[in-house]
């Protein structure tokens, strides 16, 4: 963005979306860029990597986003921070359902824990792993919008008031569109999991 452009953003990475707090004068297209990835990468990273579940899918996702608002970079963005944050979820549902196989790697490994499953067994480990496999491809065969209504709601953890806030949609739409998708990925669930026995 030429010649000392102003960008709003939220003022802080963890912030739930709200209004953008801040504005950050910038006068260089790379310097702006190295900031907004400074400030939002491992929540762009973070994001995509609960939806698809594959750290080598999350870092594909982010790299894409950067890339998009580096040459989409003389674009008025308001909301950089909502912007990448969407521009993730959606790039990692767009992920989940090119995907045929979900090879997943758990959260705790990714990040170099090390999990200490006490009183667990290796069998409920097995299942529950394999029950976020599905669930991950059953929500890439949701349609769009409630895709991401259901990520940002369940993964993401906002409410139906950020969320209708952050979709321009009224909580009511919200609610409803969560109740249809959680019905349907209910019924895929079960069907899933009669099709491995």
């Amino acid at each position: 963005m030429p010649g000392g452009s102003v960008i709003s953003m939220n003022s802080q990475e963890g912030e739930p979306l709200a209004a953008a707090s801040a504005t950050m004068p910038l006068t260089e297209p790379g310097e702006m860029l190295s900031q907004l990835f400074a400030e939002h990468h491992r929540r762009v990273l973070t994001a995509a990597y609960r939806i698809t579940g594959s750290m080598a899918d999350a870092e594909d996702v982010a790299q894409a986003v950067f890339l998009r608002l580096a040459i989409g970079s003389g674009l008025p963005v308001t909301n950089v921070g909502s912007y990448l944050y969407r521009a993730a979820i959606n790039g990692a549902l767009d992920t989940l359902r090119r995907r045929k196989t979900a090879a997943t790697e758990p959260l705790d490994d990714a990040a170099g824990i090390a999990s200490v499953g006490y009183g667990s067994s290796p069998e409920a480990e097995v299942s529950g792993r394999q029950l976020g496999d599905f669930l991950r491809l059953a929500i890439g065969e949701l349609p769009s919008r409630a895709a991401e209504m259901f990520t940002l709601r369940y993964l993401e953890e906002l409410g139906n008031r950020e969320i209708a806030a952050l979709m321009g949609t009224s909580q009511a739409v919200v609610a409803v569109t969560l109740h249809n998708a959680r019905s349907r990925l209910k019924k895929r669930l079960r069907e899933m999991t009669e099709e491995r026995r």
